[in-house]
């Protein structure tokens, strides 16, 4: 089996990368990557080191993807520019010639050369002003739902794939959601075998968290580096929540997909850790200073940013339904994974989180 991965190097499509190969060794494994994401030249010697071929290219850029010149089985697009804040605070020409423009070209490439296409889009198509009007109340250490009879796609379980797409969504949030139009067309229109997969927040070993994108990841590394860090948004209390997938909970979500392409193209699963593997901020910064063992200061901002939302988790019946998979991690685990691979490699982490 051939399989290519964009956005190969960077976090998610490292990860998954190294599991196939690791797995499915006799699988030949392609990585495609501008390498512009931090961190991602460190990723790419692991990569090169597990027998994965390595191509430096830019979806925006369709003579880089078509220079590959091979059909493959299997395209997993996880190529992105993934901070929901992209392009609010100057000109969004980066993340709309990626997440869109990107698409497109990865669309024409896997319709003349993959068999198979798994899409990676994110719970950020959702409409921020309806997320921001769920029904919340202060729970102990968390925010918690009032009652969910209120907006449709609303349960016990989280938010499904019935939640509300049609207002405002972020810049980010409205290019992944325009490609994810643009998939479907292709699916009906050219019996393209691909699915959509909205993705919660993802957070394990190998990511360079950063405010914007990754700050789950983040929090584990200041405390492992003893900085500080910050309450910001929803009074500043750290009582926001969202739900957390592992790299490898994902990589087996993938897995269990790729065979079945074709009875479910142009479908669109909501994927994230669920109920089981949610968390506030608050509750985080405990499971840190427990692992780590250390504690550091953390201040509060009580204001909020624009995209910023104050819950979300996701409502994975849909998908495990379909697909027969479950989380198997939780935060805990999470954490603890994480740890273990800045103390392995604290060296090379240290320039990065430390900069």
């Amino acid at each position: 089996m051939k399989i290519l991965i964009t956005g190969g190097a960077g976090f998610v499509g490292s990860n998954l990368g190294l599991s196939i190969k690791k797995d499915y060794p006799e699988y030949e494994v392609t990585a495609f990557d501008n390498l512009k994401r931090r961190g991602s030249e460190i990723q790419l010697h692991k990569l090169i080191e597990n027998g994965i071929n390595f191509v430096h290219g830019d979806i925006r850029t369709r003579e880089d993807l078509f220079s590959l010149e091979q059909d493959f089985d299997l395209m997993i697009e996880a190529s992105a520019e993934p901070s929901v804040h992209a392009g609010s605070d100057g000109s969004p020409d980066y993340l709309i010639q990626t997440n869109l423009f990107g698409t497109v070209n990865c669309l024409e490439f896997a319709r003349k050369h993959c068999r198979g296409m798994i899409f990676l889009s994110t719970s950020r198509v959702y409409s921020i002003s309806d997320l921001v009007n769920i029904p919340l109340t202060k729970n102990g250490t968390r925010l918690s739902l009032e009652e969910t009879e209120r907006l449709v796609g609303l349960s016990e379980e989280g938010i499904s794939e019935e939640f509300n797409i049609l207002n405002y969504r972020s810049l980010y949030g409205a290019t992944k959601l325009s490609s994810e139009l643009l998939i479907q067309e292709y699916a009906q229109t050219y019996d393209l075998n691909v699915v959509i997969n909205r993705c919660g927040v993802i957070a394990g070993p190998g990511q360079w968290g950063k405010v914007d994108q990754g700050v789950f990841t983040l929090w584990v590394a200041n405390h492992f580096f003893k900085k500080s860090l910050r309450y910001t948004g929803f009074g500043g209390e750290g009582l926001q929540v969202r739900d957390l997938l592992h790299p490898s909970d994902l990589y087996e979500a993938v897995v269990a997909q790729w065979g079945s392409l074709d009875k479910f193209k142009g479908q669109v699963f909501n994927l994230g850790g669920g109920n089981l593997c949610s968390t506030s901020l608050l509750e985080l910064t405990k499971v840190c200073e427990e692992v780590t063992g250390n504690k550091i200061e953390i201040s509060s901002v009580a204001e909020t940013a624009a995209n910023d939302i104050p819950w979300y988790v996701t409502d994975n019946t849909k998908f495990k339904t379909a697909f027969n998979w479950e989380v198997k991690k939780n935060v805990k685990d999470i954490v603890e994974d994480i740890y273990n691979w800045l103390k392995s490699n604290e060296k090379d982490v240290a320039k990065i989180f430390n900069s």
